[in-house]
């Protein structure tokens, strides 16, 4: 039985066709369980006899060839009417997917008989999506926050795409993504997301040539997005939930090019030309009885900048719609580590985030007569507006932590909850207030890949902020000083466990997490922290390591170096859990009376050096002490706090810019290395 159709457009691809039918030919289900089917689009270049080779080598790929169309939906929906899979995945020529992801999409479509199925989306041309935060079984597009994911690069059971006759728009236009998927998440029953593995991988092309990214005019862009508005009338009953579809359309496809920073690119033709467009279908779309769109049931529901753009957009004016994304331009976003400790096998953090604008002071609330009033920097003095309801400020104030992966660039997001709340700002203005959002982040690396354990590497820590209306995604930073040294302590988890190391990154400061200890930087900190002391229990030594170990991790096999280069010894040893971790090894060094070098080494391939970490003293062939080699880190202590002051880190660069130019870059180069050596 064929489980999954590929269904792939091609026009022209040239060498970029290449990585996407390697992904694909690469996949883990059987050749009997999927087939290829490539629809040839009218090529010109070598790409069709490149398919037609390949399909001879390949009997689970077929050609398709047909006149040149100008725009996938003709090829996809070709595609589809000559596939014979359960279920039909959709891949762009230029884009690739996980070896796993069919077989995963496929076994979570077959066990909740889904219409659809979402793979976690990763790449250079996409953004994070916490619609991919976490596995989903069942689910619809009334229950789930699926309007936001509206590519067509998903899995959907053939029947359920011929039962309802769901067929993408042919020829050239734009927004025949959209149009598809609104119709099909309306239709759809049953809706599962694989959200802790990355299936699918849309990736900026060396040549920016992206079969997605070519440019349309104003007017043909914004009248295909009306028969995307209309779709989402037909397909629903006024009510909610048409009201926050629309509303995604509305914020995104409609103001998008009316918001900083685009709105302040344009060309003055382009943006006047989109002013128009954008104002003609607001009202063509949205206005009600009175005639009027800003105060609709759509655009009410939106958060207040945007019911403010929205407002000046309906009073026709241009000029205010380019203040205020001036204004809004400048505002910026924190996020900022208040605690931080280990509880059980995760790290936890404390977390408070907020807008800034340019100078550091908070953006306000204002309290009015008995009602909340958008910052008046911000608003005052913008076109027929003096100041702006702001509503219930922390209705629809939001914010994710997220964990980037910097080998994969794969984004995870961990378990938080941050409420909004106001905070009075300044003494005696209890009229003055700031949204600040403030929870508890947890970082268990057992889980946190949606469900799954991360990988091996480095993370770094991220929060997106939404507040008033206005997005930002920050570093997640801590602080400088020594109150973070008893929490910024290395941990083995899990069993079979696994080692953690946090980090303040410099020169930002942000907080990141090493995982799997691939650089080693467990004996660092060990070095940095010191050991000790040293206890003799029989042929094997226990020596004391500031290591954190949760109750049920297992220990963690090491290796433990006592000696020079060419008359070292290697022995086995292990972190072993418990109320404080302890590194274990049996005292066999048959080593000359003295001192001599104690290195660590815990990459498991053993392709790394062994990392110094004390000196043990050797008597009669026996090891009777360890010695921290402490104070070998309070050079890198005093860089790492040195780079961590602000002030002092300006007055440096400002130093440097002084200086002729090849000095300044030699100087700049060193600063970096300083920063990076004293952050390792």
């Amino acid at each position: 039985m064929i489980k999954v159709s590929v269904v792939v457009p091609v026009y022209n691809p040239g060498p970029y066709l290449d990585r996407c039918v390697d992904s694909l030919l690469d996949q883990s289900l059987t050749p009997e369980e999927y087939e290829i089917v490539f629809v040839d689009d009218g090529s010109t270049d070598a790409s069709p006899a490149r398919l037609d080779k390949l399909a001879a080598e390949h009997p689970h790929v077929r050609v398709l060839h047909q006149e040149n169309s100008g725009w996938p939906g003709k090829p996809r929906n070709v595609g589809v009417d000559q596939a014979r899979g359960e279920y039909v995945q959709f891949v762009d020529q230029d884009d690739e997917m996980a070896p796993e992801a069919l077989q995963r999409m496929y076994a979570i479509g077959a066990r909740n008989s889904s219409d659809i199925v979402l793979g976690k989306v990763a790449g250079t041309m996409t953004a994070p999506s916490h619609v991919f935060a976490r596995n989903v079984e069942r689910c619809t597009i009334e229950d789930a926050p699926l309007i936001e994911s509206v590519s067509p690069h998903k899995m959907f059971r053939r029947s359920f795409l011929q039962d309802n006759d769901l067929r993408f728009p042919e020829g050239k236009r734009r927004l025949e993504d959209q149009l598809f998927m609104v119709q099909a998440y309306l239709r759809a029953k049953t809706v599962s997301i694989v959200g802790d593995y990355a299936c699918y991988f849309w990736n900026r092309r060396d040549d920016r040539g992206n079969s997605s990214s070519t440019r349309s005019s104003m007017r043909g862009y914004y009248g295909n997005l009306r028969e995307v508005i209309d779709a989402v009338k037909a397909g629903t009953e006024p009510g909610e939930l048409r009201n926050r579809l629309l509303r995604r359309f509305f914020r995104i496809e409609m103001m998008r090019r009316l918001c900083e920073p685009r709105l302040l690119q344009y060309s003055d033709g382009y943006r006047n030309e989109g002013f128009r467009v954008v104002r003609e279908l607001a009202f063509a779309c949205f206005a009600g009885s009175d005639g009027r769109f800003a105060g609709g049931e759509v655009v009410a529901g939106l958060p207040p900048i945007m019911r403010l753009r929205a407002a000046l957009l309906e009073r026709d004016r241009l000029d205010g719609l380019m203040e205020l994304a001036r204004r809004c331009e400048n505002v910026r976003g924190f996020a900022t580590v208040d605690d931080l400790r280990w509880e059980n096998s995760s790290l936890c953090a404390d977390v408070r985030a907020g807008l800034l604008h340019a100078d550091g002071s908070p953006v306000v609330i204002v309290e009015r007569g008995g009602r909340f009033e958008v910052d008046p920097s911000l608003v005052s003095g913008l076109s027929t507006i003096d100041s702006w309801d702001a509503g219930d400020p922390c209705a629809d104030a939001t914010a994710e932590v997220r964990v980037f992966h910097r080998d994969t660039n794969l984004w995870w997001f961990a378990p938080t909850t941050l409420r909004a709340t106001l905070v009075p700002i300044g003494a005696g203005r209890q009229d003055c207030y700031q949204v600040v959002l403030a929870g508890t982040a947890t970082f268990d690396p057992r889980t946190l890949a949606g469900g799954a354990p991360l990988e091996p590497g480095r993370y770094d820590m991220w929060v997106a902020i939404r507040s008033l209306g206005l997005g930002r995604a920050v570093r997640l930073t801590i602080d400088g000083g020594s109150r973070w040294d008893g929490a910024l302590i290395p941990a083995v988890v899990g069993n079979p466990s696994r080692i953690i190391v946090p980090h303040r990154t410099l020169p930002l400061g942000q907080l990141s997490l090493e995982i799997d200890e691939r650089n080693q930087s467990l004996a660092g900190e060990l070095a940095a922290r010191g050991i000790g002391p040293l206890q003799a229990r029989g042929a094997q030594l226990h020596l004391a390591v500031p290591v954190q170990a949760a109750p049920g991790t297992g220990p963690r096999e090491v290796e433990v170096v006592i000696g020079r280069a060419g008359s070292s010894r290697t022995l086995p040893g292990r972190i072993q859990p418990a109320q404080e971790a302890v590194l274990a090894f049996n005292d066999v060094t048959t080593l000359p009376s003295g001192r001599h070098p104690l290195s660590l080494r815990t990459d498991p391939s053993g392709r790394q050096p062994a990392i110094p970490i004390g000196t043990a003293v050797v008597q009669g062939g026996r090891i009777v002490g360890v010695r921290g080699i402490a104070y070998r880190a309070i050079p890198r202590r005093v860089v790492a706090r040195v780079t961590s002051e602000p002030w002092l880190h300006r007055q440096a660069f400002r130093a440097i810019a002084a200086l002729p130019p090849g000095a300044a870059d030699r100087a700049r180069t060193v600063a970096r290395k300083l920063s990076r050596w004293s952050a390792d």
